[in-house]
């Protein structure tokens, strides 16, 4: 039976928005969020840009489900493309459903629908994604370099000034 898991894998930006993982498993993946205002657009209902994300991540967990328990398990898999309709505004607890629909060695068609509490369906989407077997060459998994601070990143510009002026020293 599913129930509230870990994700296989820390998503920073998910765990912002609140997602919860409730099924990995067999090309499927079942996620939840209960709205927060936060969250809403000017109308005062979920943004576009947070079911989007929903389905995104969904999808890419129904995609990575099929190796959870292999020697592939530690793959991962990102976005090639994805197309959303928006069928109702979306309020309350929203819960995401996605599955594999078809995969080859590299690709994953998935699909994935986020209804509300009331079982309406409020976003549909299909997504195809890339399985890719480590990160590309000099990169490495590590923490969010800005994780715990109040403040936001230096924007590029300050970022530049800050190393110009400690280069000048």
């Amino acid at each position: 039976m599913p129930g509230r898991q870990a994700f296989p894998r820390r998503i920073p930006f998910a765990d912002t928005l609140g997602f919860e993982l409730w099924r990995f498993d067999g090309g499927h993946a079942e996620l939840l969020l209960a709205l927060e205002p936060a969250l809403h657009n000017s109308f005062g209902v979920a943004h576009g840009g947070v079911l989007m994300t929903l389905l995104d991540v969904a999808m890419a967990h129904a995609a990575r489900s099929v190796h959870a328990r292999t020697p592939q398990a530690d793959h991962g898999v990102v976005t090639i493309e994805m197309k959303t309709s928006f069928v109702q505004p979306a309020e309350g607890r929203l819960r995401c459903d996605a599955r594999l629909l078809h995969r080859t060695a590299t690709l994953a068609f998935c699909e994935g629908s986020v209804s509300d509490a009331a079982a309406r369906l409020c976003a549909h989407a299909t997504g195809t994604f890339k399985y890719l077997r480590a990160l590309p060459a000099g990169r490495e998994l590590r923490s969010p370099r800005h994780a715990g601070r109040d403040e936001p990143p230096p924007s590029p510009a300050a970022a530049a000034a800050q190393a110009a002026d400690s280069g000048a020293r």
